[in-house]
């Protein structure tokens, strides 16, 4: 089954709390959370105080996306304020660095994960794939939601998928950007199986229906 991660950077932020607790009732898996600062990607959003309340209204995984700058500084912390998973980007910092990013998220029990924009080549995973519970492929440019699906990144999903099968069965393959009903069936035929969906989300007439239909992929 497809899981669906609602993006909150999507939500109606006059009513986040309505908004995050009412995605359990629609049947959604995971509370995706995207933390911008401004310089990695330009746009910025919200971290650690937001995160640390979002925890204490919904029992949901929370799938934090940091979007920044040397997230090495800062994985602890998002950990501590109630992240379930938390992804870096591998262009964020040196690999050293990033493979250290990575073990502290795992020494802090929680599951690891990286990310790849869409200039990065598949090959980019393969020095961390040991230390990931999942793997995110951008299939927009990050910084801003309501972009277009981006189809030509599917062979590196179908990449990447082979590079988990053989060599990190149960990591989790997810897609972000422009992913709903017309582009979720592709998304799910290049091996991808976790959904972040922002507008396609918020904005269905119905999201439960939504969700059950991505479940349903």
């Amino acid at each position: 089954m497809i899981k669906v991660a609602p993006s909150i950077l999507s939500a109606d932020f006059n009513n986040l709390g309505r908004d995050i607790q009412a995605l359990k009732d629609t049947g959604a898996d995971y509370v995706h959370f995207d933390v911008m600062d401004g310089l990695f990607v330009p746009n910025l959003s919200f971290g650690l105080p937001v995160l640390e309340c979002v925890r204490k209204i919904t029992d949901l995984v929370l799938d934090v996306h940091l979007m920044i700058d040397r997230p090495v500084r800062y994985v602890e912390r998002f950990c501590q304020a109630g992240a379930d998973i938390v992804t870096v980007h591998v262009e964020a910092d040196t690999a050293e660095n990033t493979r250290a990013a990575l073990e502290k998220i795992v020494a802090c029990g929680k599951r690891a994960a990286v990310c790849v924009k869409p200039a990065t080549p598949a090959e980019a995973v393969l020095p961390f794939l040991d230390l990931c519970s999942m793997v995110l492929v951008m299939t927009v440019e990050p910084g801003f939601g309501g972009q277009s699906f981006m189809a030509d990144m599917m062979p590196k999903v179908q990449a990447i998928r082979r590079f988990i099968d053989e060599r990190r069965p149960g990591c989790e393959l997810e897609v972000d950007g422009g992913v709903g009903l017309e582009t979720g069936p592709v998304c799910a035929a290049a091996g991808a199986d976790v959904f972040v969906a922002g507008s396609a989300y918020f904005k269905a007439a119905d999201p439960a229906a939504f969700v059950a239909a991505i479940h349903a992929m």
